[in-house]
C-alpha cells in the first residue's frame, strides 16, 4: 500500500468514525436533553449517558485525527488553510468537550440532588449542551469541514470535484442555520436546520466513504508528497545505519 493510500485510508476511517459516533451520541443524549428534570427525578439511565460521553470522547480524537493525518498533503495546496482546518477541528472539539462536561454534571446532579432547584440546574446544563452543539457541530463545522476542507479538496482534486462542491454548498448553509439559531430566528430541530444540513450530511458521508474505499486521486500534490517520502527513505536508512 502506497503512503498516499495509507493516508487516505486513515483519513476516511477517522471521518466515518466521527460520523457514526456523533449520531449515536446524539441519540443517547436526547432523552435527558428533552426532559432533564425527569432524568434528575430518577427516570433516566446513567449508563446511557456515560456511553454517549465515551462516544463523544472518541469523536474528539477522531475529529482532530482527520485534520492531522491529511495535513502533510493539504499543506501543499495551502499551508494556511490546512493549518486553519486543524484549528477548526480543535475548536469544534472544545465545544464538544464542553457539552460532555454539561451532561456528566447533569448525571452527578441526579445522583446527589433532587427537587425543583435541581431541576432548574438540570435545564441549565441541558441548555449548555444544546448551545455547545449549535456553536460547535452546528456552526464551526460549516467553516472547517464545509468551507475550508471543501475548498482544499475542490482545488486539489484529491476527490471528485462534484463531491467537494457539496462541502462548499453545505458549509455556508450550516453557518447560516447556526446563525439563525443563535439569534433565535429558528429553533434546534427546525425544518430549516434540517434542510440546511443535507448537503453537509452527504459531503461528509461521501468523503469518508470515498477516502476509505477508493482513495485519494493521483493529483500533483499527492504524487509529489509520495515521491518525497520515497526519496527520504534511503537517507533515513543510511543515517540510522
Amino acid at each position: 500500500m502506497s503512503p498516499g493510500r495509507r493516508i487516505s485510508l486513515a483519513f476516511g476511517v477517522l471521518f466515518l468514525i466521527t460520523y457514526a459516533t456523533s449520531i449515536a451520541a446524539l441519540v443517547l443524549f436526547q432523552p435527558v436533553l428533552d426532559d432533564p428534570a425527569g432524568y434528575i427525578a430518577g427516570a433516566g439511565s446513567d449508563n446511557r449517558i456515560y456511553l454517549g460521553a465515551l462516544l463523544e470522547l472518541i469523536l474528539i480524537v477522531a475529529n482532530i485525527g482527520t485534520a492531522v493525518v491529511v495535513f502533510p498533503i493539504l499543506r501543499r495546496q495551502s499551508e494556511i488553510l490546512a493549518l486553519g482546518y486543524v484549528t477548526a477541528r480543535i475548536v469544534e472539539s472544545i465545544f464538544i468537550l464542553v457539552g460532555i462536561l454539561a451532561v456528566l454534571a447533569l448525571v452527578t446532579l441526579g445522583v446527589e440532588e433532587s427537587g425543583a432547584e435541581a431541576g432548574l440546574i438540570g435545564y441549565t446544563l441541558a441548555e449548555i449542551k444544546d448551545w455547545s452543539f449549535i456553536l460547535g457541530p452546528g456552526w464551526v463545522v460549516g467553516v472547517g469541514n464545509g468551507l475550508i476542507l471543501g475548498y482544499l479538496m475542490f482545488r486539489s482534486g484529491l476527490v471528485p470535484r462534484p463531491l467537494a462542491a457539496l462541502g462548499l454548498i453545505g458549509g455556508p448553509l450550516i453557518i447560516l442555520a447556526g446563525t439563525l439559531m443563535l439569534f433565535d430566528v429558528i429553533d434546534v430541530g427546525d425544518p430549516v436546520q434540517g434542510l440546511a444540513t443535507i448537503p453537509e450530511f452527504f459531503w461528509e458521508l461521501g468523503l469518508g466513504l470515498y477516502a476509505t474505499f477508493v482513495g485519494f486521486r493521483a493529483v500533483p500534490i499527492l504524487t509529489e508528497w509520495e515521491q518525497e517520502r520515497l526519496a527520504a527513505r534511503p537517507r533515513e536508512s543510511s543515517s540510522s545505519a
